[in-house]
């Protein structure tokens, strides 16, 4: 006859030792299987990462084609008023004043983001440490 509660066979005078090293077991089984599921959905989820990045790279070349098209368009547009090497001169230069404008836009966003190293994060760690230690000396 079993206690209520208590699985038949089982009694209260089972030894520590043995209760313990069952639940070390019993903990060490649960958490193979958590990481073997978290390995798994990491599995899947970089599968799609990986899926995803290559679709946004297809996407992004073919916007470049779609560019260059635009591009020779442009300048055959252009050569309906002017001869075709002033057409291809002028969109050259215009294009040529975009990625100016552009890489000066850049250039000031790295100046304004300043030194690449975690400043804030640092100061952080740096007054905790000091605070431990001052806790430490009392």
């Amino acid at each position: 006859m079993s206690v209520v509660g208590r699985p038949a066979g089982r009694t209260t005078d089972e030894p520590v030792g043995e209760l313990v090293s069952r639940a070390s077991q019993q903990i060490s089984e649960l958490v193979r299987e958590e990481m073997q599921l978290a390995r798994a959905e990491m599995t899947q989820k970089g599968k799609r990462f990986g899926v995803g990045g290559g679709l946004f790279g297809g996407a992004g070349l073919v916007g470049i084609l779609a560019a260059q098209a635009l591009v020779a368009a442009v300048i055959a547009t252009l050569a309906l008023l002017l001869p075709f090497w002033a057409s291809a001169l002028t969109a050259a230069a215009l294009l040529a004043a975009v990625a100016a404008a552009i890489a000066t836009a850049g250039k000031r966003e790295i100046a304004r983001a300043g030194t690449p190293a975690p400043v804030q994060a640092l100061d952080s760690v740096k007054a905790d440490v000091a605070e431990i230690k001052e806790a430490a000396h009392r």
